[in-house]
């Protein structure tokens, strides 16, 4: 069993975050409390989560570290628990979506290494093949603005739409120049793009909630992002000022140690792939 405390968006809307914290102090103290203390991550449960309980149980007692993990459903606690303190670091995010949510909630959480890419895929129930998609076919992407307009970018990249020149992270469906199949978007939580594909045609799903909802992306995708020049790595964060705390300049050399590229190789078979 792990050694972590599963708290869904449902649950954090409610307001437990304090009490889902509890279990390791009290209030800030709980992720920041001195070198000599334990460091508690926030993240999401597939991949990261997992990666970082290989960690725990193979490489943080010998590196004198103590770990903690947290995992959270959604992408915005993470964020919001490390900059008040309420966590000492996150492990979930891309570099584009970490700016976007920086800028819009006034917060200043920093990477600290980057550890792995969850390459962004294309899936359906329905055909087999990306260019088999139909007239007025329905396809769900994340309505988040970064992982929306990555979205975009995976089916201009396989030739379904043509975006306009230039259209960078914040790319809608009104960038669209060109959509020869007259696709419809249907926009959902991220985390819920695995259960929406029952009811559209294809939907584009981040990799880690591929992974937790049974999908192999290097298997099951009908398109999937390229890894080269990728850049959406994931990586662990902080808020500005603590990328110097000993606690994560250890854990940071171990996530991106030969064991955890081993263990990722080996566990997630190209569905995830180390970016070190």
């Amino acid at each position: 069993m792990r050694n972590t405390a599963k708290l869904t968006t449902a649950v954090l809307a409610a307001g437990a975050l304090t009490l889902g914290l509890s279990a390791c102090g009290s209030g800030k103290d709980s992720g920041t409390a001195g070198a000599d203390g334990p460091l508690v991550v926030a993240a999401s449960p597939t991949p990261h989560a997992e990666i970082l309980d290989f960690v725990q149980k193979n490489l943080a007692k010998k590196a004198g570290l103590d770990l903690q993990v947290k995992e959270f459903t959604d992408y915005i606690t993470p964020n919001t628990a490390t900059e008040d303190g309420s966590v000492g670091a996150n492990y979930f995010q891309n570099q584009p979506y970490l700016d976007d949510f920086n800028k819009k909630r006034g917060t200043h959480i920093v990477p600290v290494v980057t550890v792995h890419l969850e390459p962004l895929g294309l899936y359906s129930h329905k055909v087999k093949k990306a260019d088999e998609l139909k007239s007025g076919a329905t396809v769900a992407v994340p309505n988040d603005a970064v992982n929306e307009a990555r979205a975009l970018k995976l089916l201009a990249a396989n030739k379904l739409i043509t975006l306009k020149a230039g259209v960078g992270s914040e790319a809608t469906p009104a960038d669209i120049t060109k959509n020869p199949r007259n696709l419809k978007f249907k926009e959902v939580e991220a985390a819920q793009t695995p259960r929406s594909l029952d009811d559209v045609d294809a939907a584009v799903v981040n990799g880690n909630y591929a992974i937790s909802s049974g999908l192999k992306p290097a298997k099951d995708a009908i398109a999937l992002e390229s890894a080269e020049n990728n850049p959406y790595g994931n990586f662990l964060a902080v808020k500005k000022g603590a990328e110097n705390d000993p606690r994560v300049k250890k854990l940071a050399k171990l996530l991106t140690s030969p064991e955890v590229k081993k263990f990722i190789e080996d566990k997630y078979q190209g569905s995830v792939t180390p970016s070190f």
